[in-house]
């Protein structure tokens, strides 16, 4: 998301302690976030694509299901690389997952015709990743950054989960997001053209399970939080939506999509 600030002061953040959760409960944009994009001219069946900050291989996995033709994921989290190549071998995907961080990939030059990167751009060195994106893409290659990210100021349950997780967390600096998109992200500035940006809401289906799968699934809860800690949260929060919400229901998402054309 934008405009987030420094990420969470005092708090480590690892992904891989909350590998399973993540591999679960964050299945990532819905279709209609790929249909969008397909009318963009990203994640054709003729590109060369690799997702950055993959985690599980949430997008790398769906662009293989839609015969993306050459498919790979980088992230920094060995346990998070590890998931996402059992995931991609149980659906008989074939896609190159890889170890290794945003800013230093292990690919050749103009190796890609299209980079992606969902809800991690904020954790990069910026400078070093753009360097890194101008460096892999193709003479007409594009990057898209994209965020999938509820709306606690449109959506009660939403609002109540983050009231609940900033007890436990207080340190977390995501909360009451405005779901503010800029036209043209500062960082941009002087490195790309922008090709095309779209963002809409949708509200997504979750059950009490899924749900509570899904925020121990976030940043400040599995990947911040002890063990113990986690536990604990997760049956303060069970408690909360079993006293305020049906077995099923929605939460109000905003997915956004910027698509670059890098500047020579």
């Amino acid at each position: 998301m934008y405009g987030t600030g420094v990420l969470d002061p005092g708090r480590i953040i690892d992904w891989g302690h909350t590998s399973k959760d993540y591999a679960t409960y964050r299945p990532g944009p819905p279709n209609s976030f790929y249909e969008k994009l397909k009318a963009l001219d990203v994640g054709l069946p003729d590109q060369c694509l690799l997702d950055l900050g993959t985690g599980t291989g949430v997008l790398a996995r769906e662009f293989a299901r839609r015969r993306v033709r050459n498919v790979c994921g980088t992230d920094i989290s060995i346990a998070q690389v590890q998931m996402a190549k059992k995931l991609a071998q149980q659906e008989n995907l074939n896609i190159d997952f890889r170890t290794s961080a945003a800013e230093r990939q292990p690919f050749q030059d103009k190796e890609f015709d299209i980079i992606t990167a969902n809800q991690c751009w904020l954790y990069f060195d910026l400078p070093q990743t753009i360097r890194e994106v101008k460096r892999l893409l193709t003479q007409d290659g594009h990057l898209m950054v994209s965020h999938f990210s509820w709306l606690p100021r449109k959506d009660e349950i939403a609002r109540r989960s983050e009231k609940l997780i900033l007890k436990y967390n207080p340190q977390w600096s995501a909360a009451d997001y405005s779901g503010k998109i800029p036209a043209f992200p500062k960082w941009a500035e002087g490195h790309f053209r922008l090709k095309a940006m779209f963002y809409y809401d949708e509200k997504i289906p979750f059950t009490i399970e899924s749900w509570r799968g899904r925020i121990r699934a976030c940043r400040a809860i599995g990947a911040a939080l002890s063990q113990e800690e986690v536990e604990s949260f997760d049956r303060a929060h069970e408690k909360l939506l079993r006293e305020t919400v049906t077995e099923d229901f929605t939460v109000l998402h905003r997915i956004d999509a910027h698509i670059f054309e890098p500047l020579v």
